[in-house]
């Protein structure tokens, strides 16, 4: 099989310099150059590349800031900065607002640069993979999924649409971070999973109309158990069992099953959280009325830093006005689509009249 040519793009205002890079990395890949950082940006605007060489110091805009503007723009892009200089304020500036990959240091060997180049493509490589396996995934068990929560649904009328929405705030929160696209997708399905467990759970404690009692509540304790057992066989879906199997932890290390606190909790763990606990207060329960959005509000912002994450519930706070909104009108049109299903129009002067 012929090798994949990743495209690469050298940008340096030098032209020796720029000559030297395009001639050792020629051989392996597709190369662009561009003789400045405004040069580059015109070029990305209608151009992809898979990896981006740029060098520090260069007029009017320098590789830290080009650099920070390719993250922006492609962010899927592997950066990487040449620079004569160990400033370590420069280099920590390309980590973090950069998100470079490395930084090569001149002068450097036509073997250390390909090395260097050679491991982040294979990095950038390795990344597309996974997108590509949870993308997969995703098509593989959406089937699945739908026929899980429906089931789970048909169970106990408490849980409809509370899947979907569970896993629509969490997303919400999750654009407001920098994940990668493979972390987003293994939290979304499991928002989507998280309470898949509670068809191991009796009936008649779900559907009970009084306070449940404590054995009751340990009995509803182990749907999280039920969760792991149910998923734990199906290797693909191990990290997203990971998130499920905690996300019951309290950020003070009081939650269950395991005692776990702070960043101990994986991260999905502790969005899924949040969304789980507000839309299980707003939704209405066959022993309690349910709470309004802003009561519900109130109690997650007590809860920091004793049940969730504070970080995160100022990003839930962020998001609810906004998702709830959406989430609402989702559910809206829902409706009308059901309707409709279930009551076609019998005749043609039915059907023009709801034109």
């Amino acid at each position: 099989m012929e090798q994949k040519r990743y495209k690469i793009l050298i940008v340096d205002d030098e032209e020796d310099n720029l000559a030297l890079l395009y001639r050792t990395l020629r051989s392996k890949y597709d190369i662009t150059k561009a003789h400045s950082a405004i040069e580059a940006l015109e070029i990305l605007k209608n151009q992809q590349f898979d990896c981006i060489l740029s060098d520090h110091k260069m007029p009017i805009m320098d590789g830290v800031e080009f650099l920070k503007r390719v993250n922006e723009m492609q962010p899927k892009t592997m950066r990487l900065l040449v620079t004569a200089y160990s400033d370590v304020k420069i280099l920590i500036d390309a980590i973090n607002y950069a998100k470079i990959y490395r930084y090569i240091k001149k002068p450097f060997t036509p073997d250390e640069l390909l090395m260097i180049v050679d491991s982040a493509l294979e990095c950038y490589q390795l990344k597309i993979d996974n997108e590509n396996l949870i993308t997969d995934l995703k098509d593989l068990f959406s089937g699945t999924v739908k026929a899980i929560i429906e089931a789970l649904d048909a169970k106990d009328s408490f849980t409809l649409g509370r899947s979907r929405r569970v896993a629509y705030y969490s997303m919400k929160m999750v654009n407001k971070l920098a994940l990668d696209p493979v972390e987003i997708n293994q939290i979304e399905l499991a928002g989507l999973l998280h309470d898949i467990g509670m068809i191991g759970v009796a009936e008649e404690i779900l559907n009970k109309s009084q306070k449940l009692t404590q054995e009751e509540f340990e009995k509803i304790k182990m749907h999280v158990h039920y969760s792991v057992k149910i998923l734990e066989d199906i290797k693909q879906l191990y990290e997203i069992t990971e998130i499920i199997k905690y996300h019951h932890e309290y950020y003070n290390g009081c939650g269950y099953p395991y005692g776990l606190k702070g960043d101990e909790i994986p991260l999905g763990s502790r969005i899924i959280a949040i969304a789980d606990a507000y839309d299980s207060m707003v939704s209405k329960r066959a022993y309690r009325k349910s709470l309004t959005s802003d009561e519900a509000l109130r109690v997650i912002e007590q809860g920091a830093g004793q049940q969730f994450d504070p970080d995160l519930v100022e990003i839930f706070k962020s998001i609810l006005p906004e998702a709830t909104k959406e989430i609402e009108e989702y559910e809206k049109q829902q409706k009308i689509l059901s309707f409709e299903e279930e009551n076609p129009p019998q005749n043609q002067e039915e059907t023009n009249a709801n034109s």
